[in-house]
């Protein structure tokens, strides 16, 4: 259908729209017109891709100097599948109604791992080792030394692409990473880098959050991206966590002694270059001299390394006498590497911050700030003159010099956390230092600076005001899309306790105990007996899991459960887990019925769907804090308060809310979907964490259903499941949840939806 949004003429690939899905781009046009960044939730289910996708199009395709790319972050290879998906219909419902295809090129982008089409490179199952093989037959200096020795491989792909790939564009339309595949072997280019070298003229890229959150990466990949784009960070719910790691090290004893051997290995490898060589090596030495901007101008194949942080005056300044030769760099890499052994050993946990960890770096070993900061951009350039091969072995040497940039980088937002031993093994030696940042704003600060229109988008953003102090931006819209049903379609319950009267929670004093325990396995098969199909259970954490899951077996409450339905569990080994999926689907497709046992947090209360009979019923049991005692956490938690004024109790609920909404948001997929949502802790009823959940979810919990029992949980999904049960056909919907054109543009909903946007 044709919409008018504001104006705008929006071609939705679809004959029926739900209410929320032109709410959602109404605003989303009024943020792209301000230029400015948003944060929208929209219950999951309701079509947010492709709402997303029609009005960006249109946006593009009416306005083309003010927004001239989408760039579409997600976080799996199946959610960035789906959004290709999307996109390929859209544009096959723009050629079935213009009668011309949109001169659009969209596509897909993947890591080597994902992409490479090598006969043998292909085979490897590691993403590091795919790339180091990758680089040692791509490297400018492997293929010229290839022109004078035919022996020494090269990549055939990739020589292709280099001669012919780069003046012959890559036709219009779009590409999904089998899609590259299979174009690159036709043509005999590489996939990779036709995906690499096409970002920067396609007017779609869709690709994963790393690409522009990770500085490392994100300076190879994004760098030549133009600020009228338009940046969506899809499944954002999560997005501080990823900020963050992609900004912290974590480093063990068995790092830095890989990182001695990696020196020595350089080391030799100097004295042969000497040998053979010298004037490499001088040459190199002239180009620090006059700054890092001409060491820069390397081939894209090269950048094998990559600066964790790149202040521009960096690179304009010429590098530090001390490590400007290679072996004075060498020895510099030594003393740092054996001051840092010599701070690891410790009998008790040092925190400290980076400006008192220069200070004693500088009083015990002389080592001084600025050439830290130099650190991984001078091992970049030595790693290119001495022509390595194989350069997967220098991850650790890699971590190292990144932790020296980023430590002289930063003064604030970052904390030192040296720790004797593993907090589960006390008494083995085990010393870990963690160098962690604690403000998710600083590697997303460039995001936003940068490009005009950023959008946070996720079925769980509540409350929605916490993403802008995290991250620390100033959005133009916020809103939260309530879910237009035709019925009832979610039955959220909060059970607090069970048949005995015994309260149920998770809290750490009680949770060992029997009684709770009981009534947890007593709600569980209850459940079974009454629910069809699928349930599937999230517990706070895999220990918890363990030890609730032994306890069952004891008491026999394992056996009554597998008398109405198979069991699944989800391990730490993603292999076992995806088998124990299968199986799961399988039992729920030929009507014996399975329980999933999951972990919030874990890879299933992320990015799988349980759509339909594969989740008729969801249980939390427990509300899912993160690890308090972590020292880490600690740390993160006293940032806040000082810096945002954050309070810890807080943001700690506000992050259990929104793992417990992710998880129960899997089972509705849709809005002839339904299930039975149970929370099954007392501490769910109170306001402060009931108000934290998504208002799609908040709307449908009536004080009735805050205290009840585990039979009159029981006894209400039976109710429910009856109600669900009658038929219910397209023709139900229309009008109310499913709108057709005409019924859109009536005066009474126009009316409806005005009044709906003024709540938002």
């Amino acid at each position: 259908m044709k919409l008018n949004i504001d104006g705008l003429l929006v071609y939705f690939p679809y004959e029926y729209i739900y209410p929320e899905q032109y709410l959602y781009m109404s605003e989303l046009k009024r943020s792209l017109d301000a230029q400015g960044h948003c944060v929208l939730e929209m219950p999951s289910g309701t079509g947010k891709t492709v709402s997303l996708l029609s009005l960006i199009v249109s946006y593009m395709k009416a306005y083309p100097l003010q927004v001239t790319k989408l760039i579409y972050c997600s976080r799996t290879i199946p959610e960035i599948e789906k959004v290709v998906e999307e996109l390929k219909h859209l544009l096959a419902y723009y050629e079935k109604q213009t009668g011309s295809s949109l001169n659009i090129v969209g596509l897909a982008l993947s890591s080597r791992k994902n992409l490479c089409i090598h006969p043998e490179i292909s085979q490897e199952r590691q993403g590091k080792v795919v790339d180091g093989k990758c680089h040692s037959l791509t490297a400018s200096y492997i293929r010229s030394t290839h022109q004078a020795d035919d022996s020494i491989p090269v990549c055939d792909f990739f020589e292709d692409f280099d001669a012919h790939g780069k003046e012959t564009p890559l036709p219009p339309g779009v590409y999904s990473l089998d899609d590259l595949k299979e174009y690159g072997r036709k043509k005999g280019w590489c996939p990779y880098f036709l995906a690499r070298y096409t970002i920067t003229h396609a007017n779609v890229v869709v690709y994963s959050y790393h690409y522009l959150l990770d500085p490392k990466i994100a300076d190879v990949v994004s760098k030549e991206l133009t600020k009228s784009a338009v940046v969506i960070f899809d499944e954002a719910h999560n997005i501080d966590n990823v900020c963050i790691d992609s900004m912290s090290v974590k480093m063990t004893r068995r790092t830095l002694d890989k990182c001695s051997q990696c020196i020595e290995s350089l080391n030799t490898q100097i004295q042969t270059i000497k040998m053979t060589d010298a004037e490499k090596l001088q040459k190199e030495y002239n180009n620090l001299v006059e700054g890092l901007r001409e060491a820069n101008v390397a081939r894209e194949t090269d950048m094998i390394l990559s600066n964790p942080v790149l202040p521009d005056e960096v690179l304009q300044e010429s590098v530090p006498g001390n490590i400007r030769t290679a072996e004075h760099f060498i020895s510099f890499l030594k003393r740092f590497v054996e001051y840092l052994k010599m701070r690891m050993r410790v009998q008790h946990v040092v925190a400290e911050s980076p400006p008192s960890f220069l200070k004693d770096c500088f009083q015990k070993v002389c080592i001084e700030r600025k050439p830290l900061r130099f650190c991984s951009e001078r091992l970049r350039s030595l790693m290119r003159t001495l022509e390595l091969p194989d350069v997967t072995d220098f991850s650790q040497l890699e971590l190292i010099t990144n932790f020296a940039t980023l430590v002289s980088t930063y003064a604030k937002g970052f904390t030192l956390i040296i720790e004797p031993f593993d907090d589960r093994t006390p008494t083995i030696s085990n010393p870990v230092m963690n160098f962690c940042c604690m403000d998710a704003s600083i590697a997303i600060k460039p995001v936003f600076d940068r490009f005009q229109s950023v959008i946070i988008t996720s079925g769980t953003l509540s409350p929605l005001d916490m993403y802008p102090k995290i991250l620390d931006f100033h959005p133009v819209t916020m809103a939260s899309f309530s879910m237009t049903l035709a019925r009832p379609c979610i039955c959220p319950m909060i059970v607090t306790r069970g048949n005995d009267q015994v309260a149920i929670t998770s809290k750490f004093d009680v949770r060992e105990d029997i009684a709770v325990i009981r009534n947890y396995g007593n709600l569980l098969v209850d459940l079974c007996a009454a629910v069809p199909d699928g349930v599937v259970c999230f517990f706070t954490s895999y220990v918890y899991m363990e030890s609730i899951v032994t306890a069952w077996y004891e008491q026999g409450i394992i056996d009554n459960i597998q008398r109405n339905k198979l069991l699944f569990i989800e391990t730490q080994d993603a292999a076992e887990t995806t088998l124990a999926l299968m199986n799961y689907q399988k039992a729920c497709e030929n009507g014996r019925g399975a329980v999933l046992l999951s972990v919030a947090r874990g890879k299933v209360s992320e990015g799988i769907d349980f759509d339909h009979h594969y989740g008729r019923a969801v249980v939390m049991f427990g509300v899912p804090y993160v690890y308090t005692q972590s020292r880490i956490l600690k740390a993160r938690l006293e940032y806040l308060r000082d810096q945002y004024q954050i309070r810890e109790n807080d943001f700690l609920t506000f992050d259990a809310m929104r793992h417990t909404a992710q998880c129960m948001g899997r089972v509705l997929r849709g809005k002839t979907d339904y299930g039975i949502m149970i929370y099954a802790d007392k501490r769910f009823s109170r306001a402060d964490k009931r108000g934290k959940l998504p208002r799609w979810i908040q709307e449908y919990i009536k004080d009735s259903v805050c205290n009840l029992s585990t039979d009159e949980a029981v006894q209400l999904s039976k109710k429910f499941l009856r109600q669900m049960a009658q038929p219910f056909c397209h023709e139900d919907q229309l009008g109310l949840s499913l709108l057709t054109l005409e019924q859109l543009q009536s005066e009474e909903m126009q009316k409806k939806l005005e009044q709906k946007a003024q709540l938002l």
